[in-house]
């Protein structure tokens, strides 16, 4: 009898897709295409190369899945992180100069592009991110200006807290600081906000 692969849930899907089942990688990008390609235009701001990048991204799955932890069940994060970090990638590729060219090759993408979760991480499913987007979005407006835009330099431009520093010309030390104590209230808002 045939699986019913719409009601899978992420972790099944990702158990088939390391099993090289190309219909359980159909549906994972039915489900998560939209909210991947979000994040992807967020960073990269271009329709057509953020759809490009979402092919890329599901090509990295489909290749690397053997990366992805399958006793964390949380697949979610991990398809997040690829994504965040090849649309990153994309963005610093396409702001270096001429001759600053990056060797793009597995080792490169092992490192830079495939996450490494820690264990401690809750589980989170795409139903579940989606149900407390509001909480998250409300706990981001409730940080300081300055706050929200070391975040957003951070972790949409993908800068690295030394062109932070050099972009707001204070001390990279300041910058860490920054963002740490960003993060801390983003936590301490959400926590405020039952999630």
């Amino acid at each position: 009898m045939a699986a019913n692969y719409s009601t899978l849930s992420d972790s099944e899907l990702m158990q088939r897709v390391s099993g090289s089942d190309s219909r359980a990688l159909e549906v994972l990008y039915n489900r998560y295409a939209p909210i991947l390609y979000t994040i992807i235009k967020k960073i990269i701001g271009d329709s057509l190369r953020a759809e490009e990048i979402l092919s890329e991204v599901f090509v990295i799955i489909w290749r690397k899945i053997n990366y992805y932890d399958m006793k964390s069940n949380n697949p979610y994060c991990w398809l997040i992180t690829v994504t965040r970090n090849k649309a990153i990638d994309s963005l610093r590729r396409s702001r270096m100069q001429a001759g600053e060219e990056i060797e793009y090759n597995d080792e490169y993408e092992n490192y830079f592009i495939i996450p490494r979760l820690s264990p401690q991480i809750d589980e989170l499913d795409l139903k579940t991110a989606l149900s407390i987007q509001n909480n998250i979005e409300d706990a981001l407006h409730k940080l300081t200006d300055a706050q929200q835009y070391v975040i957003y330099l951070a972790y949409y431009e993908g800068l690295t807290q030394n062109q932070i520093a050099q972009k707001l010309k204070i001390p990279p030390q300041t910058v860490k600081s920054k963002i740490r104590l960003a993060l801390t209230n983003l936590k301490d808002n959400l926590l405020k906000g039952g999630e």
